[in-house]
């Protein structure tokens, strides 16, 4: 599988490097959040590499839920329990837990239409910021915080009608975006395709912090710095 490049197994568990999580998010996800750059201080490794390496140890289920509970650091080892549990948590050395899961149904492992699965998925997840997330702040007069940008990747869920498939991809079908305070929590639901075929679906929930009026000038300003950086990144 690709996701071999992304990660290191050694006897203390599966760990990812900062540039590992930086090479995944901006090659793999084309996502340039600047949390997920290696020199970052406030680095943490992409939640869609967590869900690629869960696939990769347990294979793809039919249905399958995860909760992200904890930032995971660069070099940071985990811990991935057996794959007869159906319920399970991905923890640290000192029980610290980052995502907690359950799988069921009929599973596929190593297959190169897994690998196609998780690149559609993870390059939908990173498409998020702005394609999808500026216009639901815009119609809900609302904005992130343009000097410190935060969006909590929190749970998502996937339901797959079966698992043999060629060449998934997937589409936005809904959002909502519930608003209370300074904190929004937002609900991207999504159909995963196989051609002219509907073969499954799923919700991805975020959380938005530091919300504030919307300033279209402000959202210009951001999304302008962040595909400069994608822009940046293709040339370099």
């Amino acid at each position: 599988m690709f996701i071999e490049q992304f990660y290191n197994k050694n006897i203390n568990g599966i760990s990812v490097s900062g540039q590992q999580a930086s090479d995944f998010a901006k090659i793999v996800s084309n996502d340039f959040n600047p949390i997920h750059d290696a020199d970052s201080k406030r680095f943490c490794v992409p939640g869609d590499l967590l869900f690629a390496l869960v696939i990769k140890h347990y294979g793809l289920r039919e249905k399958m839920d995860f909760r992200f509970s904890g930032l995971l650091g660069a070099d940071q080892p985990l811990i991935f329990p057996s794959a007869s549990n159906a319920r399970y948590e991905i923890l640290d050395a000192r029980g610290k837990c980052y995502l907690e899961g359950f799988h069921s149904g009929d599973n596929v492992q190593n297959s190169t239409s897994v690998d196609a699965l998780i690149k559609a998925y993870v390059r939908f997840s990173g498409h998020n910021f702005p394609h999808i997330l500026v216009p639901l702040m815009a119609k809900n007069n609302v904005m992130i915080n343009p000097q410190r940008p935060l969006i909590i990747y929190q749970s998502m869920s996937l339901e797959l009608d079966c698992l043999n498939f060629q060449n998934p991809s997937l589409k936005i079908t809904k959002t909502n975006l519930t608003v209370e305070g300074k904190r929004g929590d937002g609900e991207l639901h999504f159909t995963f395709h196989d051609g002219d075929k509907t073969i499954g679906r799923g919700v991805k929930n975020l959380i938005l912090s530091g919300l504030r009026p919307y300033q279209q000038t402000a959202v210009d300003e951001m999304v302008s710095e962040y595909l400069d950086r994608q822009s940046n990144h293709a040339e370099a």
